[in-house]
């Protein structure tokens, strides 16, 4: 039953929540996710150092670049809630160009 009030809390229409909140959610979200890609990065560089094998710092650094894609489309997923509230006919030029972003460097 939890779950179900867990699923629909988080159904909440956008329109209840502003820009901003959204803005600093993705924010503190990103910057974590940042903070341990970080810790991974430097644990490659003490991978490299200490002699571990090719094959192994290339599977560490796979997971770096699949962390940062992960906050990468965090980061524009928020780009894309915001396009959303935009108010009137600059919505859609809002929301076009977040997805020229995702285009341009997906």
């Amino acid at each position: 039953m939890s779950q179900r009030k867990k699923i629909s809390k988080e159904a909440t229409p956008s329109t209840q929540r502003s820009p901003h909140a959204y803005r600093l959610e993705y924010q503190r979200d990103v910057t974590n996710r940042l903070r341990r890609i970080e810790g991974q990065v430097t644990a490659l560089l003490s991978m490299i150092e200490s002699g571990r094998s090719c094959e192994e710092v290339a599977q560490q650094m796979s997971a770096v670049r699949r962390a940062m894609d992960k906050a990468f489309y965090k980061m524009m997923t928020c780009s894309v809630m915001e396009a959303a509230t935009v108010p009137g006919e600059e919505r859609l030029r809002e929301v076009e160009r977040s997805t020229r972003i995702l285009e341009r460097y997906a």
